[in-house]
């Protein structure tokens, strides 16, 4: 496959071998999320943001699976160097009860646990954090940074409303988009919420969303003297910088401000989730970095290949057990492909890749202005195109299906278009006029 000519290719969707394993998976399947009854074939040719499926149609893939796979398909930046390391079995130890390593620290033959993690310190340290837990996903960095919170004293948590964090209990707990990600389950108490402020018009004196009235904002009434919660007794407040399944939402300047205040006046633990903004996606290494907001602690997944729960050592607990994970520090190959993504997006210049490309892209849809289109925004390659009904959403992303376009859906009418970070300009022209024609 030649990246610089390759151009999507379908004939039926889904072809038959597509539908006999979507047929074949969904006998054993727990129901769940599948978007599209798209099977990809690994064993295919894939480079960049193009991929094969099971029936030979190939596709220009704007999602980097939920930004999970961040250089696109088989970059030679992660796999070249990956080739040269032979694997070995087990490739996952038991990573918080034993250590890996090969070569000497100053020197190793592959970046293991430990490399990924001093690369973690490097890109937090202007938040002074130096310490980082691996584990196995976002949700499980999420559970690790609410427990670290927990542990440092308080009982009450503060989250947003569109808020998602994940899909264990106490991630869920956090969750304020869809209702039925939490519904029957049981949850943590003391966990409060407010709007998240996505108003680019509003002041600190008011807004669309009720976060500003004209006495101040919801947060900061809720724990003064005559609000509902003690300071003293919140244990965190947990944020996305930039909120990702409620709908690709970006906050407003004077509500970021706020926040910042808030946390600094009371002294709150901040809890910054970069599941989906972090790694580099937004053109800085962490959506927080946008903005006046100084985290405590950052969680970070998907792109990063693992989880992490990224803070300091006084908000750390000291004792031994408090927590721990079989997989997190010993999952050898992606603690590998981490630290290899991490290091290619610094050496080949990406982030700023992701703001030209980012701002090439929206700047296609703002020309072309469709009529049903409410709204293009993002930052660097989070992007997200928001339509005037959820059903127009739901036909344009089917319609770019067909045509060999793959997208997602988030919050209640928008598409989120997440290409690799180093798309090109010739890819953001075609994926695009795809979409475009899709509208149409």
């Amino acid at each position: 496959m030649d990246r610089d000519t390759t151009a999507p290719r379908v004939s039926e969707l889904p072809g038959p071998r597509a539908r006999e394993w979507v047929e074949r998976q969904q006998d054993v399947a727990a129901p769940s999320t599948y978007v599209y009854e798209f099977v990809w074939d690994p064993t295919a040719p894939a480079e960049g943001p193009f991929c094969t499926d099971a029936d030979g149609n190939v596709f220009l893939d704007f999602t980097c699976h939920v930004g999970a796979a961040p250089l696109g398909y088989n970059n030679p930046k992660i796999t070249e160097p990956m080739a040269e390391f032979d694997l070995v079995d087990p490739l996952k130890t038991a990573g918080h009860d034993f250590y890996v390593g090969a070569g000497s620290p100053d020197d190793p033959d592959f970046p293991g646990p430990a490399g990924l993690m001093e690369r973690l310190t490097d890109l937090t340290s202007a938040y002074d954090m130096d310490k980082v837990f691996l584990s196995n996903s976002g949700a499980e960095a999420i559970e690790n940074a609410i427990k670290i919170c927990y542990d440092g004293g308080g009982s009450y948590g503060i989250t947003f409303q569109g808020a998602f964090h994940g899909r264990t209990l106490g991630a869920l707990s956090l969750n304020r988009s869809k209702s039925v990600y939490r519904r029957d389950y049981p949850e943590i108490a003391g966990i409060h919420d407010v709007p998240f402020c996505s108003d680019r018009t509003c002041s600190d004196g008011d807004c669309s969303c009720g976060f500003f009235t004209g006495e101040g904002s919801q947060l900061r009434r809720m724990l003064s003297d005559e609000g509902s919660v003690a300071p003293e007794e919140v244990a965190y407040l947990v944020m996305e910088p930039i909120q990702g399944e409620g709908g690709y939402r970006f906050p407003s300047d004077a509500f970021m401000e706020e926040i910042a205040d808030v946390c600094e006046q009371y002294d709150i633990t901040l809890i910054a989730d970069e599941i989906q903004a972090g790694m580099g996606r937004t053109g800085e290494w962490w959506g927080a970095d946008h903005y006046p907001i100084e985290p405590d602690v950052i969680t970070a997944a998907k792109g990063l290949r693992v989880g992490a729960t990224i803070s300091r050592s006084d908000v750390f607990p000291e004792e031994k057990g408090r927590i721990s994970s079989t997989w997190g520090a010993g999952d050898i190959i992606a603690s590998m492909q981490g630290a290899l993504t991490i290091d290619a997006i610094q050496e080949y210049d990406l982030m700023d890749n992701a703001v030209a490309r980012g701002r090439q892209f929206k700047q296609h849809l703002r020309d072309a202005a469709p009529e049903s289109v409410v709204d293009v925004r993002g930052k660097g390659l989070m992007l997200a195109i928001e339509f005037d009904t959820a059903d127009t959403r739901d036909a344009v992303l089917e319609n770019a299906f067909q045509s060999g376009l793959l997208t997602l859906a988030c919050g209640n009418k928008t598409l989120r278009i997440l290409p690799p970070l180093d798309v090109t300009e010739r890819e953001i022209d075609l994926g695009a006029r795809m979409l475009l024609d899709a509208m149409e």
